[in-house]
Parts: structure tokens; sequence; C-alpha cells
């Protein structure tokens, strides 16, 4: 079990978190939050990139910290942007790493062998990275974060150059994985965890404000999530008074998504909150880049 207590993070007199308290055990956890809420800061600690200024992080008992290689035996991570040799073939690159990891010879080769075939590489293993694209990269690093059968896997932002397809991959290896393993996912990109994550973290003002499953944390907006169809020349009237969750146009009409706290109209209809609603509702105030 991976438990992260009263930990703070500051840097001179800019606080990022405050008084983080989470349990990890086995399973996927989606840590959602715009770009610049801390989800990076909160990462590098849990890999030990960065040291906190208050509170400790826990791996069965023992602060991470002290437990050196040890630690990182035990760890698989993917950072946002991973350095690699734009010479090396996949199977080159891996092997380079292993080596590095530690990892006996045939164990390795094995190992690599059975990580390319599961990122969907195994045709590609000996062409040289630089001729991959931008996902295939992304899943170089992916099988990279996996070379040492991690206990704790934990990925940055990993579906980034990923198109839809890989996505699906993606998130079908992730919930094959998470039988054995506490697999953390960072993300900003609601869709990368809503089908596979056993419970969303969700960071606001520097502070944990969910750890829950996703159908716990969709009930906070229930009866308040609606749908109608207005008219055009209706719509910026609309929108300073209810909060648009989504727009699409119908013919000569809107059919808008949006927040209400009571129902103060018959054609609006009230529809189930999704965990989407619930982050646009949460970080409307914010600003939500996308990357």
């Amino acid at each position: 079990m991976l438990i992260v207590t009263n930990v703070s993070k500051s840097y001179g007199k800019l606080s990022v978190l405050e008084n983080i308290d989470i349990e990890f055990s086995n399973g996927v956890y989606g840590l959602l939050a715009p770009n610049g809420a801390g989800k990076t800061t909160l990462i590098k600690m849990l890999t030990t990139l960065l040291f906190p200024n208050e509170g400790e992080i826990l791996y069965n008992g023992t602060n991470i910290f002290h437990m050196g290689d040890g630690y990182r035996d035990i760890l698989g991570y993917l950072p946002q942007e991973f350095g690699y040799y734009k010479n090396y073939s996949a199977r080159q690159f891996l092997n380079y790493l292993a080596a590095l990891k530690g990892l006996e010879r045939n164990l390795a080769k094995v190992r690599i062998n059975e990580l390319l075939e599961l990122v969907g590489l195994a045709n590609v293993a000996d062409k040289k990275m630089k001729k991959y694209s931008g996902g295939m990269v992304q899943r170089v690093g992916i099988a990279q974060a996996m070379l040492n059968d991690p206990k704790i896997l934990i990925l940055d932002e990993p579906t980034a150059g990923l198109d839809p397809k890989e996505r699906v991959r993606f998130r079908n290896l992730l919930a094959e994985l998470s039988r054995d393993k506490i697999v953390i996912l960072s993300t900003h990109i609601v869709s990368d965890i809503e089908s596979i994550a056993n419970e969303i973290i969700m960071i606001k003002d520097k502070k944990v404000l969910y750890k829950d499953s996703i159908n716990s944390i969709c009930k906070t907006l229930e009866g308040m999530v609606y749908e109608t169809s207005i008219d055009y020349a209706q719509a910026n009237r609309f929108r300073n008074h209810y909060f648009s969750l989504s727009e699409k146009q119908e013919g000569d009409k809107m059919k808008i998504r949006f927040i209400s706290e009571n129902k103060l109209d018959d054609s609006w209809e009230s529809v189930s909150p999704n965990i989407e609603d619930v982050f646009l509702y949460v970080y409307k105030d914010e600003v939500i880049k996308e990357g």
C-alpha cells in the first residue's frame, strides 16, 4: 500500500499542494485536474524526484525517500516528456534501459519481446525511432515504464500523441495491468480514465477535493444536470443564467446541457451527470488548457 500523509509542497513562497492525504492499493487511480493544479508536482513526489516540505509518503510502512533503490526497483514511471535516442530502434532502446535497471540479459530479452507485443510495436521493433510517429514513441515510453514489472506504475499525461484507436488499446492495457499493481494515471483528459479508473482523485485549491469512485463523485451533481433545446437568439442570455456543459446544433435549435440547482421549466429534461460534467463544473473558474 502507498500512503501519502499530510504532504505539502511549496516553491519558495508559492504553495502548490497543502495537507494531501491519499491511500493507494492495487487498481487504477485517475488523478484528474487541469494543467497547473499540482498533478505533476504530486507525481514527482511519488517518484522521489521532489521532496515534500511537510508530511511523508510510505510504501508498506516505509518512507519511500529512505528506500533508495529498493523503491525504484518496484516503480515504473512515464513522465510527460521522456528522453530517448532517435537513432536507436525500440528494441535497442529498451535493451539499453534494461541494462541500466540491472535486469539480467536473458530475462530482459524475454520481457522486451512481451512488452513490444503488448504495446503493438513488435512489427517495427527494429526500426529507428526517428521514423516513429508521436504515438509510437509514446508507446515505447509506456513499455519502458513497465520493464521491471513494477508494483507501482505512474503515468503522467500518457496519452499525449495517441490517436483514438491507440487510446483504446492503452486503456485496455491498463485495465489488465491493474490487477496486481498500483496504477496512477495523471491527466486532464476525462475520457482517458472514465472507463477504467477504480477511483478518481481531483485536486482543487491545492487540496484533495474528491477521492472516490466515479459513481459517487457524479452523485454530487445529482438533480442539477439538465438538457433542453433553445433558439440560437436565446443562447447568450441562457449562458448568462446557467452554466453550459455542452452545446449541439439540432436543425434551427441548439441542444444545451447545463447546470441548474432547480428545475425551472417543464421543457427541461433531467439527465444523469457524468464525470466530465463534474470536471467542467468543479473547474469552471479555471482555465482548462489542452495539451
